[in-house]
């Protein structure tokens, strides 16, 4: 099973189970494998204009935003979105600066354990969105600086289209079977 889906056709709880720790350990191995050795304002502005090309050559409606250390250094948003696309930027950032993790993970998380986040965390859910599209930007030797954030796909295809793109500007070879 691939990261890119929720859809989990599976029978039995055990099965639920096991399907959902092989995501969500797929996920955390994405955050460790994904990680700069540097990251500046011109790293910024090249992994924001390749996620814009890109989606421009596909035609995909989305917002991008980047950020390091709570500045953001690089935001776009294309002809189709609206203000609820950088609202929903700006709380899946939130949620990754908090929690540490991407966004799609702690979400996948809080849905394995059958709980909203409010329950969980004691969290605003109009504040944060564990959904997901964020991904976090860590360099090696320091920890988490930034976010890489996606809106306006599913969340599946907003957290792919950010881990396709951190591999292809740190020059990663996909995983294979990985839906990315």
């Amino acid at each position: 099973m691939g990261i890119g889906s929720l859809d989990l056709e599976i029978v039995g709880r055990g099965d639920y189970n096991s399907a959902m720790d092989n995501q969500l350990a797929e996920l955390l191995a994405e955050e460790t494998e994904l990680r700069f050795n540097r990251f500046d304002n011109a790293m910024a502005w090249k992994l924001g204009s390749w996620i814009v090309d890109k989606a421009r050559k596909e035609g995909l409606r989305i917002a991008v935003g980047i950020t390091r250390g709570g500045q953001r250094l690089f935001h776009y948003a294309f002809d189709g979105t609206s203000k609820d696309n950088d609202e929903w930027v700006d709380r899946k950032v939130r949620t990754v600066y908090r929690f540490g993790h991407s966004s799609f993970f702690l979400g996948c998380k809080l849905a394995s354990e059958k709980k909203t986040a409010t329950e969980k965390y004691y969290v605003d859910e109009r504040e944060y969105a564990f959904h997901g599209g964020s991904f976090p930007i860590f360099v090696k030797g320091t920890g988490l600086v930034g976010t890489l954030t996606i809106s306006g796909l599913a969340q599946d295809k907003d957290h792919a289209l950010c881990v396709e793109a951190l591999r292809h500007i740190l020059r990663k070879d996909p995983k294979p079977n990985s839906a990315t």
